[in-house]
């Protein structure tokens, strides 16, 4: 576990590569070793020290660092990388990630030799871009100026390319990740040492996987299990067909394995499976703001009638449930607003500003016959201002064990509000399907949960 701490909690790192050196076809490039050292300087608070193996920049010979660091990035062809990672070992490093590919078998026999010879923990090879620290600026990826917002979702990708998608899509909506890991070809260190490692990590509340292959399964499923008690684990697998499976297996090195086996592990480990990108980013957002679902039943809070039929659609669906508002709850409403019919889903008329949405929402969250609730408040065509989207947090802040999602459906008006509530505990969607998917997921977390709890 120490080791893998120094993946991402190092005081001093090394970026090893080559200032002249390039690739016919690899990552291997100046600009790649220029980009990832720019990036270090940039953001990372402890020390960067820089060997180039051409002695054009930073030292080259190990033995004129001023001290010995605790991680080595390696930026060379898979030959070299052998020579420098086996130099630095030696050397006293105690933690490696190795971010071009192209290794053979043979050469990954080497690595494994070298770990257990040296005592050192090795991500990779071919993470691509290594892995992303928000709370010490650790940065190892070769975007220059990348750096996702602080915050508590963490992400492990097997793949670079959807890695970077993630990243793109989290710094695009300003949504905070706390750790991020490209783990490539996993010849060592693999999901299930991650798993562990951010099971503890206080900076993380969700955990995010894209994974195309696993190899020691029964102690993923042992240790995502003991980790779900305390953190939602969200999986989305690459390599379901036989086509892309053949192809996942030459691109990280690593067997994708039959879709129904990873269906009933993931089961069994409490993860929760996704079906793409963007539904796997939307659940954590949701999984990161909000309580789980400890029930089925929904009620929609809408000024629109269209969407709020369209979100009670989504609901049955995806297998929950319209609540049944309480006698209570229903004369409430009428006596306080006689125009407004009183069952779910609840249309507000498109006159609706803060103050009515506040009655409403908090006699509807105190209403035992709910679960949690999806909002829906369009600016377009209606009276709702931006600023009306303040009683949305400040009403479920009084509700704090029932979520509560927030769709300001379309494109300018989902921006309009995400300005004024964007940065508070509620979860906003642009598609009213959208937001019952991510209810889906605090759902089934609250499932896993009682699951757990009962076994």
């Amino acid at each position: 576990m120490g080791s893998v701490k120094a993946l991402f909690e190092p005081e001093t790192v090394l970026l090893v590569g080559s200032s002249t050196l390039k690739e016919k076809v690899g990552l291997v490039s100046p600009q790649l070793f220029r980009n990832v050292i720019h990036n270090m300087r940039k953001f990372f608070k402890g020390k960067t020290f820089i060997m180039d193996v051409n002695g054009k920049v930073g030292v080259k010979d190990l033995e004129k660092l001023p001290e010995t660091p605790e991680l080595a990035v390696v930026m060379l062809p898979s030959q070299d990388s052998l020579h420098y990672v086996e130099k630095c070992a030696a050397f006293g490093v105690k933690a490696f990630i190795l971010i071009s590919g192209g290794f053979n078998d043979d050469q990954r026999r080497q690595l494994l030799r070298m770990k257990e010879t040296y005592d050192v923990r090795i991500l990779g090879p071919n993470t691509v871009m290594g892995v992303i620290n928000t709370a010490n600026g650790l940065n190892t990826t070769f975007e220059r100026d990348l750096m996702p917002k602080r915050g508590n979702i963490a992400v492990i990708s097997q793949s670079g390319g959807v890695g970077a998608c993630i990243l793109d899509w989290a710094c695009f909506y300003g949504v905070g990740l706390s750790k991020v890991a490209f783990v490539g070809d996993k010849v060592d260190v693999d999901d299930t040492d991650l798993i562990q490692y951010l099971g503890e990590d206080e900076e993380t509340r969700v955990i995010c996987l894209y994974m195309e292959g696993l190899k020691e399964g029964r102690s993923f499923i042992e240790e995502t299990r003991r980790v779900v008690k305390k953190k939602p684990i969200i999986a989305l697998k690459g390599g379901i067909t036989q086509e892309s499976a053949h192809r996942a297996k030459s691109h990280t090195a690593s067997m994708a394995g039959s879709d129904e086996v990873f269906n009933a592990a993931f089961k069994k480990a409490g993860i929760i499976r996704v079906g793409d990108v963007e539904e796997l980013m939307n659940a954590a957002l949701a999984l990161s703001k909000q309580p789980p679902m400890m029930g089925d039943n929904v009620a929609i809070v809408s000024n629109v009638g269209g969407p709020a039929i369209l979100a009670a659609d989504a609901v049955v669906r995806n297998g929950l449930k319209l609540a049944r508002l309480s006698e209570k709850t229903r004369v409430e409403i009428e006596r306080a607003y006689p125009g407004v019919d009183p069952v779910n889903p609840l249309d507000l008329i498109a006159d609706a500003r803060a103050e009515r949405f506040q009655k409403v929402l908090d006699l509807v969250l105190a209403d035992e016959n709910v679960d949690g609730v999806l909002v829906i408040n369009m600016l377009k065509s209606c009276f709702f201002e931006p600023e009306d989207a303040k009683v949305i947090p400040k009403v479920a802040a009084n509700h704090p064990k029932k979520p509560i999602v927030d769709v300001p459906a379309g494109g300018e008006d989902f921006k309009l509000v995400y300005e004024v509530i964007g940065e508070s505990p509620i979860p906003l969607y642009n598609l009213p399907e959208k937001g019952v998917q991510a209810l889906k997921a605090l759902r089934h977390y609250g499932k896993i949960l009682n699951a757990l709890h009962m076994g």
